[in-house]
């Protein structure tokens, strides 16, 4: 029998049955190590009695380790632990589902919705509701100021003015939709406005917070190139607000907060119906070197249905002034 077994391992039959005798001693290494101190114990121990006890023993200590050893590699466990695994994530994705659609979500959830249905956003922690369309975040460890892209709520701190028709209202229900919550940023073209504030869209999970506050009525759309990815989403949301007598369109006689009077309405008018209006009134944006005099520019200015304080192609020199155009020129 052993040189039958010697055989095995003479000749060209080497090359196939040592590879395959070194792979079946790692997989049962326990027996493998086992066979070898038999080996041993047999060549160099003479005395029968005491040969006997040591085989004995390493037979039932290979027995142990190696009965161990396969019940491991053959062990379920690892396969009922993926299984757990994924009925946990199973579980907890259908927790979060649900609680989307409510009030009350979590920061981690909100990142993770968020970055679902929008991954080119960034997320930052509101620390502060300025009014009903400004807050203050903390953008990696540094407050930052924004303004919501393409809409406008009553205005209710501006110390120039007194406070308008739902000012109040537009702002309270701003900090209910995110005081204290993990927000994503989404910028459009611009960076930030001329007065430094970062100009971004804003997410709560799937919540579209500009959006949200122009359906509920408590802001207008409004639009200032280039920044107009979402316009005719804000415009849409408008008129069904105004449709249904929402928010400041019910309480407010109807009317816009003055920034932006008519504007978006008056100039996707103009610029779709073929109007009386020179050029687009949303893009591409104009200055005044567009036009060859004052009275070019301010026809233009009035037919887009622009004013002082809704002026988006910066036309009025004065920022938010007299909502004279380009008086510069002659």
């Amino acid at each position: 029998m052993i040189n039958e077994i010697k055989k095995l391992f003479l000749g060209k039959k080497k090359l196939i049955t040592i590879p395959l005798a070194g792979i079946l001693g790692l997989v049962f290494l326990p027996f493998t190590i086992g066979v070898v101190l038999a080996w041993i114990i047999y060549r160099n121990i003479s005395n029968k009695k005491i040969r006997n006890i040591l085989l004995t023993a390493v037979s039932l200590i290979t027995l142990f380790f190696g009965s161990a050893w396969v019940a491991g590699t053959t062990s379920p466990s690892s396969t009922n632990l993926k299984t757990k695994i994924i009925d946990t994530n199973q579980s907890v994705i259908s927790t979060i589902q649900p609680t989307i659609s409510t009030a009350g979500l979590q920061p981690s959830v909100l990142i993770t919705q968020s970055t679902i249905s929008n991954p080119n956003t960034v997320s930052a922690r509101v620390v502060s509701v300025i009014d009903g369309d400004t807050i203050d975040v903390n953008l990696g460890g540094s407050i930052k100021r924004v303004r919501y892209i393409g809409i406008d709520t009553p205005e209710s701190v501006d110390p120039r003015k007194s406070i308008q028709c739902f000012g109040k209202e537009a702002t309270a229900k701003n900090k209910e939709l995110v005081a204290g919550q993990i927000v994503e940023l989404e910028k459009d073209v611009s960076e930030t406005d001329r007065y430094g504030r970062l100009l971004r869209y804003v997410y709560i999970g799937d919540l579209f917070i500009n959006k949200e506050l122009v359906l509920q009525g408590y802001a207008s759309a409004v639009s200032y190139p280039p920044d107009i990815k979402y316009q005719d989403v804000f415009r849409q949301a408008e008129q069904q607000a105004r449709s249904s007598n929402k928010g400041l369109w019910g309480s407010c006689n109807g009317s816009k907060p003055e920034i932006s009077t008519s504007s978006p309405t008056t100039s996707q008018t103009n610029t779709t119906s073929g109007g009386a209006c020179k050029y687009s009134c949303s893009s591409p944006d104009r200055d005044c070197s567009d036009f060859s005099s004052h009275a070019e520019a301010q026809t233009f200015f009035n037919c887009c249905g622009f004013t002082a304080e809704n002026d988006p192609m910066r036309l009025d020199n004065i920022g938010i002034g007299d909502g004279v155009a380009c008086e510069s020129l002659p």
